[in-house]
């Protein structure tokens, strides 16, 4: 069930506080990984929230660090967290991080220049973006990825769901996907989810002219998690890009904004998707 805790934040919440432990006793990665037996990359990899730390492992390095009996419970606690199975390890998805992520954001923007992103999309519509991107797939394979994306979308209704900003260009609204019935029921997909209190939908009209994403496509991921820091989520065809570093991610803060700038508010993008939906229905 979407909205559990994840194990994937606790990872890397656990990864950030051992970091900063190993920072202030003044060690470098090599110098733990020689006085603990182990590789360095595998350091590195707890650090990073990549490798779930087993209580062993925060054992040994709690006792490295000094660490106090009250934070090496709450590091032990972040272990057996960062161990658990989500509903979305029943699922062979390649994007298994961005799912474990995206289930404990607190907020979630969005920009897409080609397609109705996930979280908003129908069943339908989503079988028929799944089917063109990989029409390799067997039609069992694409319809676990749409259950899986149906699963994704419970978090838009949970309790205290993430504030949810999407920016769209036109050319998504006028993209007949799946035929005119499939594209009629997604449109009002998006009017009916534009109504909850927590997703703000608008759109770019062709007038808007040259834009300032270079990308087509990027979410931007934030936690009410201190320890856990904004990710920028970069979907490609054959490999997806994480964006961590500050400097990165307030750059892709900046172009998100400035598309918010350029785009209709959430009542005129209604009244565009009305609009097109009328067309449809006529």
């Amino acid at each position: 069930m979407a909205g559990a805790n994840s194990p994937t934040v606790r990872r890397r919440e656990l990864g950030t506080v051992l970091r900063a432990l190993r920072t202030d006793a003044g060690l470098t990665v090599d110098q733990v990984a020689e006085r603990l037996l182990c590789s360095a990359s595998k350091v590195s990899r707890l650090e990073t929230g990549q490798r779930g730390a087993s209580l062993r492992d925060v054992r040994d390095l709690c006792d490295l660090y000094e660490v106090d009996a009250a934070e090496r419970e709450r590091l032990m606690t972040l272990a057996r967290e960062g161990k658990q199975q989500a509903w979305w390890h029943s699922f062979d998805l390649r994007y298994l991080t961005y799912v474990g992520l995206e289930d404990e954001a607190a907020s979630i923007r969005l920009y897409n220049a080609n397609v109705v992103p996930g979280l908003l999309q129908t069943a339908e519509y989503a079988r028929a973006v799944t089917a063109a991107v990989f029409p390799e797939r067997t039609l069992e394979a694409v319809d676990q990825e749409v259950d899986a994306r149906l699963t994704r979308q419970q978090l838009l209704t949970k309790e205290n769901p993430p504030e949810i900003q999407v920016v769209l260009d036109e050319s998504v609204l006028h993209r007949t996907v799946g035929g005119p019935a499939v594209m009629r029921a997604q449109l009002h997909r998006l009017l009916d989810l534009s109504r909850l209190p927590n997703v703000s939908l608008h759109v770019l009209p062709y007038e808007s002219g040259a834009l300032p994403a270079v990308e087509t496509k990027f979410n931007i991921l934030s936690f009410a998690t201190l320890e856990v820091s904004d990710v920028v989520f970069i979907e490609g065809l054959t490999g997806d890009l994480y964006l961590e570093r500050p400097v990165d991610v307030r750059q892709y803060e900046k172009v998100f904004g400035m598309l918010l700038e350029m785009a209709l508010g959430p009542e005129r993008a209604n009244d565009l998707i009305t609009k097109l939906t009328t067309g449809i229905d006529r």
